[in-house]
C-alpha cells in the first residue's frame, strides 16, 4: 500500500502517537483483552470503547451509553457514523490541537450531534517531530528519540496536562459529563494520552479503584497495537525512518507516563480529591451529579 509523505508525517508529528493515516481499518487485528465497558468496532477507528461496566468501591457499577472514549473519528465510513448514530450521542468533544486536525481532517459524526473543539496542548511537539521524520536524518531521529529522550518527550506531555489552560479543559469536560443524561463522546488523537488521563480522572472520580482506572489507561496498548506496528513498518517502506522502533514510546501508554502525572497531581494539589476541586475547579455539586450520572 503506498502512502503519502505528507500525511504520515503530518498525522505522525502533529498527533503523538502517529496515527496510522491510510491505513485500512479492516486489516487491523482485534486485540486480546476487551474492556470491561465494551469495545465498539468501527471500520474507521481502532480505540473506540464505552468506559461503562466498571466496579467502584461500594460495589455500584459505571453505566454503559454514557461516557465513550475514542481516538479520532475523521476516517469513519459511512456505516461507523451510522452506528454512533445509534448511540444517543449528545456531543463529540474534540480536544486534537488545530495542527492535528488540519493534517488529519475534521470528525465525522452523525447529524445532530454537537461537536465541541477543545484543544489541549501538544506541547510543541509537532514542529519536533516534523524537522526529525521529515530530515530522513537516523543521526538527528536517534539524537532526538534515542537513549531515553522520546520517554522524556512523553513525560513532558503528561507534565503539561496541569497547565491552566488544560485543567480548564479537562474540567470542563468532566462539568459536561455530569450535566447530560445523554451519551458524550470525547477523543483526542490515538484516544491513548490526553483521552486516558481524561477517562483515568473521570472514573476515579466516581469511585473506580485507581488500579482499575490504570486498567482501562493501559488498554490502549493493545486496541491500537496492530495500526501501530504496520505504522512503523510504512516509515520504514517510505524511507523515512531506519529505525521505526524509535517511535514506540511515542505510540505507547505505560505505567511510567501516567505515574508521571500522578506525581505532578500529587505535587500541585497534595491528593486526588484536592485535585478535582482545586485543579479541576469541581464543585462538590459537580461531582455528586456526575456519580448519579454515571453510576447505578
Amino acid at each position: 500500500m503506498r502512502i503519502s509523505i505528507v500525511s504520515l508525517i503530518g498525522a505522525a508529528a502533529a498527533t503523538l502517537a502517529l496515527t496510522a493515516t491510510g491505513l485500512q481499518p479492516s486489516a487491523m487485528a482485534e486485540p486480546s483483552v476487551t474492556a470491561v465497558g465494551g469495545k465498539i468496532d468501527l471500520q474507521g477507528a481502532v480505540n473506540v470503547r464505552d468506559i461503562g461496566g466498571y466496579r467502584t468501591y461500594d460495589g455500584a457499577k459505571v453505566k454503559a451509553g454514557k461516557v465513550i472514549r475514542a481516538d479520532s473519528l475523521e476516517k469513519l465510513t459511512d456505516s461507523d457514523v451510522q452506528k454512533l448514530g445509534t448511540l444517543n450521542l449528545r456531543a463529540v468533544i474534540d480536544l486534537r490541537t488545530p495542527a492535528e486536525v488540519q493534517f488529519a481532517g475534521a470528525d465525522k459524526v452523525p447529524a445532530g450531534v454537537q461537536q465541541v473543539a477543545r484543544p489541549i496542548d501538544d506541547t510543541g511537539l509537532f514542529q519536533q517531530m516534523l524537522a526529525a521524520i521529515q530530515s530522513r536524518d537516523p543521526q538527528k531521529q536517534e539524537e532526538l528519540l534515542g537513549n531515553g529522550k522520546a520517554e522524556e518527550i512523553m513525560a513532558n506531555v503528561y507534565r503539561s496536562f496541569f497547565t491552566d489552560d488544560s485543567r480548564a479543559k479537562f474540567g470542563q469536560t468532566i462539568r459536561d459529563l455530569a450535566a447530560t443524561d445523554r451519551a458524550s463522546l470525547y477523543h483526542c488523537t490515538s484516544g491513548k494520552d490526553r483521552t486516558g488521563w481524561l477517562t483515568y480522572v473521570v472514573l476515579r472520580a466516581v469511585g473506580v479503584p485507581e488500579p482499575t482506572a490504570r486498567q482501562d489507561y493501559l488498554l490502549s496498548n493493545q486496541y491500537r497495537a496492530a495500526a501501530d506496528a504496520k505504522l512503523r513498518e510504512q516509515v520504514k517502506q517510505a524511507g523515512l525512518m531506519q529505525n521505526p522502533d524509535l517511535l514506540i514510546p511515542l505510540q505507547e501508554v505505560g505505567d511510567q507516563y501516567l505515574d508521571t502525572a500522578i506525581a505532578a497531581m500529587e505535587q500541585a494539589y497534595g491528593d486526588f480529591g484536592k485535585f478535582l476541586t482545586q485543579g479541576l475547579g469541581l464543585d462538590g455539586g459537580t461531582l455528586v451529579q456526575l456519580r448519579k450520572n454515571l453510576v447505578s
